[in-house]
């Protein structure tokens, strides 16, 4: 299982949010690149990256930022936040963004989705981000009535590359991950899934990985930040070495 360490980018500053409250922002690092450096350095076969600003306005906003950790590292990068046009798509993907991640449109435009999956394969994701079993959109802002299997079902054939499955009231309370949900999502479809949301320790991690089910990988922020993963070891346990 893969972990996928975390950016969060707003106002150009890695941030932690709680819950998915804009106003709870915590900043952990104010220089993107040096932190993308220090998880490739750590060991990290990905980064993945959130731009919170464009999330919330439908665009990219955290542009310079994005292109330094583009710049800074030489690993797989994964980017979500305000794609929901093609040329959006085309742009990161130009510019060294391994795979996009669509997740508004995932819910409101999935031709988008399909289409983009279709030209670009292997390197578009769909972000499911749900709140109380239903997805959100726009940066978390709003609710749909469509439940997070209902997306997942909706790309099963679509050729899209993975499913982030973000437990938005888990998300930065390192509470624990929701690995009975994420493992019912993952047997419900081929896609591979990615867990995200209140991971706080190794443990969690480990109860993903040996649940049964086949989850690809995990997002980790804040349980990083504070210390309470420590990445080598993380990985190291992960691998079945003590």
């Amino acid at each position: 299982m893969i972990l996928f360490p975390a950016i969060d980018l707003k106002g150009g500053k890695c941030v932690r949010l709680l819950k998915g409250k804009f106003s709870s922002a915590t900043v952990y690092n104010d220089d993107p690149a040096g932190q993308a450096r220090l998880f490739q350095h750590a060991g990290c076969e990905w980064i993945h990256i959130v731009d919170l600003d464009g999330a919330a306005a439908g665009r990219p906003l955290n542009l310079e930022s994005v292109s330094a950790i583009v710049a800074a590292v030489d690993i797989p990068l994964q980017l979500g936040g305000g794609i929901r046009e093609m040329e959006t798509i085309e742009f990161w993907l130009d510019r060294g963004i391994t795979r996009v991640i669509l997740g508004t449109s995932a819910v409101e435009d999935p031709e988008l989705v399909a289409t983009a999956a279709k030209a670009f394969p292997g390197h578009v994701a769909v972000g499911i981000d749900a709140r109380n079993g239903f997805a959100s959109l726009r940066g978390w802002l709003s609710d749909s009535d469509m439940s997070a299997k209902e997306v997942a079902a909706r790309f099963e054939d679509s050729g899209v590359a993975a499913l982030i499955y973000t437990d938005i009231d888990r998300d930065g309370t390192k509470s624990g991950v929701n690995v009975a949900a994420t493992a019912e999502l993952a047997r419900s479809v081929s896609v591979p899934v990615i867990a995200s949301g209140g991971i706080a320790a190794i443990n969690d991690l480990l109860a993903l990985q040996n649940c049964g089910a086949p989850i690809h990988g995990a997002v980790a922020g804040r349980a990083i930040y504070d210390g309470s993963i420590n990445i080598r070891e993380a990985l190291s346990r992960l691998a079945g070495r003590k």
